[in-house]
């Protein structure tokens, strides 16, 4: 074919541009039942991408060579905000119905001599917005996951500084944080060698137990949110081996959304001072780590120790026996020889302490614990 021949048939099909432009749009809405469910906004604008579309087909089919671009320039007829509108798949569909329409339309009003090279055009112009359609999502899906990142920093931020507010909530939410969820609060290194290839995995491992996840460094530690159905200790267990070597800390239950930021703190905390037991299982509840936060410093690990001893140090006789078994003597016979009372009277009231405070006097962790929790009462 000569370039006149072929400039005259391109001039026949732009005066069709419009024409086909509006069937397409007929023949989306006939095929497609999401195209047809969408708001009149979003329709218009696949409206622009069918005219771009049409008019970069005849344009292919005029200059084959000079023309390879222009495949790029289809998406940009439409705002970024369609990717979201529209999913890669839809979009794979919307092309397969337009080629479909045009390998009918385009070789018609080409005519019997012009047709087998418009039909070619429309194949080769129709890979290319295949590929240009991929590009246009893997950029959008790029940009989407960089700004969560931030997006996720800044939540898990505002949680580690004691934030709970709404504006907070929403961002989580915006992250697909469920509304009014509270969390399972997680604190541990961060996995070995490449840090955020081991959370893409722990990620992965959490949707596949259909967990919601929020996860951040602070400092040398990983800080991770989940909320499912399952309870803390199943959800400490799923996701502990993805953390690095070393202690895994699970924070105090935040069964409501203002609970998770003073539970961040608290676990924090724990795993500052979880260096202090290095038996400790993993993971270990912040509250077995009560000890070597005190020790640490941790204001709150101090109230909490004496609070839990109240009961026992509002009874004469369950105090003095406690202090004389965990001070003096740790048996039961000295302490009842020292106490002038039976033996089975120190063992009933040593029962009473552990029902009252869930710590055994008899358990060498307990005892530390419940020893510490008597000093600070006296100071």
């Amino acid at each position: 074919m000569t370039p006149s021949q072929r400039a005259a048939t391109a001039r026949r099909l732009e005066q069709a541009s419009g024409r086909l432009a509006t069937a397409v749009t007929v023949h989306l809405d006939e095929r497609l039942e999401w195209f047809r469910d969408l708001p009149a906004d979003e329709r218009s604008w696949v409206g622009l991408i069918a005219q771009a579309g049409v008019a970069g087909v005849i344009t292919w089919y005029r200059e084959p060579d000079a023309a390879r671009a222009s495949a790029q320039d289809v998406f940009s007829a439409a705002p970024r905000e369609l990717a979201g509108a529209i999913t890669l798949e839809q979009t794979v569909e919307m092309v397969r119905c337009t080629v479909d329409l045009l390998e009918q339309l385009l070789p018609e009003l080409a005519g019997p001599d012009d047709a087998a090279g418009v039909r070619d055009a429309v194949l080769s112009y129709s890979r290319e917005i295949a590929f240009a359609a991929a590009e246009v999502y893997a950029r959008a899906a790029e940009a989407r996951g960089a700004w969560d990142a931030r997006l996720e920093a800044l939540v898990m931020e505002g949680m580690l500084r004691g934030e709970s507010d709404h504006t907070l909530l929403g961002r989580a939410s915006a992250l697909g944080w469920p509304s009014g969820a509270g969390a399972t609060v997680l604190v541990g290194p961060p996995p070995a060698g490449d840090s955020a290839a081991g959370l893409h995995v722990m990620r992965r491992a959490a949707e596949h137990h259909d967990l919601s996840l929020l996860a951040a460094l602070h400092g040398d530690a990983l800080v991770v949110l989940a909320s499912g159905k399952d309870s803390d200790e199943r959800t400490a267990r799923i996701l502990s081996p993805h953390f690095g070597p070393g202690p895994v800390v699970i924070g105090p239950a935040a069964r409501e959304p203002a609970d998770i930021a003073p539970a961040c703190g608290v676990a924090v905390s724990a795993y500052a001072a979880a260096r202090g037991w290095p038996q400790a299982p993993r993971p270990v509840p912040a509250d077995d780590l009560l000890p070597e936060r005190v020790l640490a410093g941790d204001a709150s690990a101090r109230h909490a120790l004496v609070t839990d001893l109240s009961a026992v140090l509002d009874d004469p006789d369950l105090r003095r026996t406690l202090e004389t078994y965990i001070e003096s003597n740790t048996s039961l016979e000295g302490t009842a020889r020292a106490l002038f009372v039976h033996v089975n009277t120190v063992r009933y009231r040593l029962r009473r302490v552990e029902a009252l405070t869930g710590r055994s006097p008899m358990d060498p962790r307990d005892a530390l614990a419940l020893r510490l929790g008597l000093i600070l009462a006296r100071l």
